[in-house]
């Protein structure tokens, strides 16, 4: 079995799309998830070579580095927390990585600050906005029960935050209603 690492899979659609172009290149995938794919039979260098083209294409990217592999697999763990398991878990960032990933949480901070230019905690924040301004965008929920849902500690927090990051308060942002939203590889 061959593990590969793709760039900016961020979604169910994502997970979708590799999968057919894995199919249309034959390649025999045992397991698919955000960031990750495991070839039954592994896949030749040309194999490889035809799947980073087309996956470059398609705005993914091959990982080839162990660091590359580390900053996907904390962003695919924070995209799969704030937006997929609508934050249930109750234990903090530092220990949800330290956990999924197996490594000191210091290492984690310094290594994503050193790739990505900015600390995981910012990334999580910015994931947490957008998946605010979706609910907001749906209309289904109230404030209270997004900052609920989103393990924020008030509304006010919730409010201050948003407003901090995105300049407009949340009501302002659900008055105007323009699609502000940002794809989740862009955050």
């Amino acid at each position: 079995m061959t593990t590969l690492f793709i760039k900016n899979m961020v979604c169910n659609r994502c997970i979708m799309v590799v999968q057919k172009e894995l199919d249309a290149l034959g390649l025999d995938v045992n397991n698919i998830k955000l960031g990750e794919v495991v070839l039954t039979n592994g896949c030749s260098a040309k194999e490889k070579r035809k799947l980073e083209e087309v996956l470059n294409t398609l705005g993914f990217e091959l990982i080839n580095d162990k660091k590359g592999r580390t900053i996907e697999k904390i962003k695919n763990v924070v995209i799969d927390l704030v937006h997929y398991q609508d934050n249930e878990v109750k234990t903090n960032l530092s220990e949800v990585l330290r956990s999924k990933l197996h490594h000191d949480y210091n290492y984690l901070s310094n290594l994503f600050s050193e790739v990505e230019g900015t600390t995981i905690e910012k990334y999580f924040i910015a994931q947490k906005i957008e998946k605010v301004k979706e609910l907001l965008v749906y209309d289904e929920l109230s404030l209270s029960e997004i900052a609920f849902r989103l393990n924020y500690s008030s509304v006010g927090y919730l409010s201050n935050q948003f407003k901090k990051v995105t300049g407009l308060s949340p009501s302002h942002f659900k008055k105007i209603r323009e699609d502000r939203r940002k794809p989740l590889d862009e955050v």
